[in-house]
């Protein structure tokens, strides 16, 4: 719609609001004006319902809003407005005007919701209860709930669904519900379509990197409520998929590998879940004190503007290899990339190394603030050595993404990369956990758990960069 023709009016009307009649007009573009308020229905209006002849206007508003449009930034309500058209023909025309708007928003009309409610505390089912469902009603909003009983649950539903009959899938959860349903859409042979299926998060887990990251690009804090919000709104953005592989197996990760402290920190801390989410503070303090370096090489092809971090690197006889990891097989099987493109590397020991697709680890690790959602690039983390003091104050940084300006920190972007991890500096005997989007992608020799199967085995891994191949719904900047 051209903008000059915004503030035109597509309907105005006298209606009766609280027994007084007023002026009431809906414009092109998208304002519900009345004497008392004026509501943007993109950003304000959930939905509305006629009931006999009244027309009830299901709304957020800021609790310290204006008269004007817009507001101070106070905290955001559900508020209903109620207005009676003066006449059945009135009444009738006001239903087909506010839908209309409605259906030009593309919003989603049909959501199927996969809630864990095991993840975190378990508190997400009272999340979707008390946060969410009230919002979905007021939009008008139909969906079909499946509680995930079991790890993989959620992929093996993604797998199976039948997406014709949704506009979206809901993940109500940490992040490893997402996760897994992007591996199940991907793992379909009608990946291609099944794919582009828009992907929703409500923060109710442990890790809720994506949902903060979503709402933190806008400046709004990360709740189930505002999440809610921005799938209900239907504004939608492609997110890059990494596609990891190694040998025929292959997963797809939407949030972050690392190998390392990072990985121990992560995994390893499992151990101290009774302490809730002071089990990572307290165990990152532990590892710290307790160094532990690893021996390995990494390989990448540098985004521009990167080439001179690392050594120079030929790939001479390892492209033969690499090549015939790629087998035909059913559903996606990854990015077609020209292996010769690896032209840097770095040899180890390292501390850590941290990739990651979007800024935000958790709710409160800033683990990359340069990255982008849909760039074609992951942001590479890089820890070779650091004194335990510089440390311990390099990683309380992280909340706010201050790590990545210590000098012993390389930060940088990678279209594809490789991992070659190898044994620990000071025990040769014993190995480390390679963690993907906060699960365990492989386990070495020696390590927590280290009898537990895993999808991978600790050794060579290849991973590369699909741009913008999945889309999740976003919050719509002010």
């Amino acid at each position: 719609m051209d903008r000059t023709d915004a503030g035109a009016p597509l309907l105005s009307d006298p209606v009766r609001i609280s027994g007084d009649v007023v002026p009431m007009t809906l414009t092109a573009g998208g304002k519900l004006r009345w004497p008392d308020r004026c509501l943007s229905i993109e950003k304000d209006v959930l939905g509305f319902t006629v009931e006999g002849c009244h027309i009830k206007i299901r709304a957020v508003i800021e609790s310290r809003a204006a008269i004007c449009c817009g507001g101070d930034g106070g905290t955001l309500l559900r508020k209903t407005f109620t207005f009676e058209p003066l006449n059945e023909d009135s009444l009738r025309l006001w239903n087909q005007r506010l839908q209309s708007v409605f259906d030009s928003l593309g919003r989603p009309k049909r959501l199927f919701v996969l809630l864990n409610p095991y993840g975190g505390n378990r508190s997400a089912t009272k999340v979707f209860l008390d946060d969410v469902k009230p919002l979905l009603d007021d939009a008008n909003i139909h969906y079909t709930l499946q509680e995930t009983k079991y790890r993989l649950h959620a992929k093996e539903v993604a797998h199976s669904l039948d997406l014709l009959g949704y506009d979206g899938v809901l993940c109500v959860s940490g992040d490893g519900i997402l996760v897994e349903v992007v591996n199940g859409l991907l793992e379909r042979e009608d990946w291609s379509s099944a794919i582009k299926m828009p992907l929703g998060v409500i923060p109710a887990g442990t890790g809720n990197g994506m949902a903060k990251s979503l709402l933190d690009s806008v400046g709004e804090s990360c709740t189930a409520f505002n999440a809610a919000l921005a799938i209900i709104r239907g504004h939608k953005r492609s997110l890059d998929v990494a596609t990891v592989s190694q040998g025929e197996k292959r997963y797809f990760s939407v949030l972050m590998l690392a190998w390392g402290l990072i990985a121990d920190i992560d995994i390893e801390s499992e151990k101290y879940r009774w302490m809730g989410s002071a089990r990572m503070d307290f165990y990152a303090i532990q590892r710290i004190f307790c160094l532990r370096r690893y021996h390995g090489c990494i390989k990448f092809v540098a985004a521009p503007g990167f080439e001179n971090f690392g050594e120079p690197y030929e790939l001479g006889s390892e492209v033969d290899e690499l090549n015939s990891n790629w087998v035909m097989q059913d559903g996606y099987c990854g990015p077609t990339f020209d292996m010769k493109g690896f032209n840097r590397k770095i040899e180890g020991p390292f501390l850590s190394i941290w990739l990651h697709n979007v800024p935000w680890g958790g709710e409160d690790i800033l683990a990359a603030p340069d990255a982008k959602f849909s760039d074609g690039y992951l942001d590479l983390i890089v820890m070779k050595d650091c004194p335990k003091l510089s440390l311990a104050m390099l990683m309380s940084e992280v909340n706010k993404g201050g790590h990545v300006r210590s000098p012993h920190v390389l930060y940088l972007k990678v279209k594809a990369f490789a991992l070659e991890p190898g044994p620990r500096a000071d025990d040769p005997n014993k190995e480390g956990i390679i963690d993907i989007d906060g699960e365990v992608l492989a386990r070495g020799k020696g390590t927590y758990k280290c009898d537990q199967k895993t999808l991978m085995a600790y050794g060579k891994l290849h991973i590369k960069v699909d741009q913008g191949l999945a889309t999740v719904f976003s919050p719509i900047s002010s």
